[in-house]
């Protein structure tokens, strides 16, 4: 066989590029749109790998358990399981007890962050929040200053 010539090659070339499938490419519309949508059209990047997601799935899981730990610590729930689990002297079946409450009512939370999330803007949920906390702060220091 005799080497093609230089002509030929750039043909060949073509030929062959024309046959390559693109394996990113695909017959269905949907797929094309869902890619699309996915990436962020101004800068190109792609959505983040299923890492990135499982890395913020832990940074939600490990504020929320924080923050809910210190907030809990001392709190009257504390103190009365606390206070039942001496007078009872059945501290497992309080545990259990104090357990479950405390899961329905983070549900209740959950539920009704949502339904709110759904309905309102975040920044009118956090003012909302903290209009709330300083009603009921101002309300306890009033309670306070009373006494005395």
């Amino acid at each position: 066989m005799t080497p093609a010539a230089p002509s030929e090659d750039s043909a060949l070339e073509k030929e062959t590029a024309s046959e390559n499938v693109d394996v990113s490419a695909s017959a269905n519309p949907d797929d094309e749109a869902i890619t699309q949508a996915s990436s962020d059209p101004a800068t190109g990047n792609s959505p983040p790998s299923d890492s990135a997601g499982l890395k913020g799935w832990w940074k939600v899981f490990a504020s929320t358990y924080v923050t809910i730990f210190l907030a809990e610590i001392g709190d009257k729930t504390q103190v009365t399981t606390l206070l039942m689990s001496a007078e009872s002297h059945k501290p497992w079946m309080v545990f259990a007890g104090a357990g479950t409450a405390l899961v329905c009512t983070s549900l209740l939370g959950v539920l009704l962050g949502r339904w709110l999330a759904t309905r309102l803007k975040p920044r009118t949920l956090e003012l909302g929040a903290g209009v709330t906390l300083l009603i009921i702060t101002i309300g306890l220091g009033w309670d306070i200053f009373q006494g005395f």
